[in-house]
């Protein structure tokens, strides 16, 4: 994974408000912010794998089948 680029005064100070509040440093906050959202990436793509509609089985398709007009 590539690293980013460095963040604004402004960003810096915004992350070290948050671990502080979170009882942290800065870079252990840092750290869990990247292992959530690296967690909610393969939780999304692991959602998407399973949206992808399965073949129907065997049964199922004979019912289809069996249902369909002559």
């Amino acid at each position: 994974m590539a690293k980013a680029a460095p963040a604004s005064a402004g960003k810096q100070a915004y992350e070290a408000r948050r671990a502080a509040k979170a009882g942290m440093n800065v870079d252990k906050w840092m750290a869990e912010k990247d292992r959530r959202a690296k967690a909610e990436r393969d939780a999304e793509l692991l959602a998407q794998k399973k949206a992808v509609p399965a073949k129907p089985g065997l049964l199922r398709r004979l019912l289809d089948k069996a249902h369909r007009p002559i």
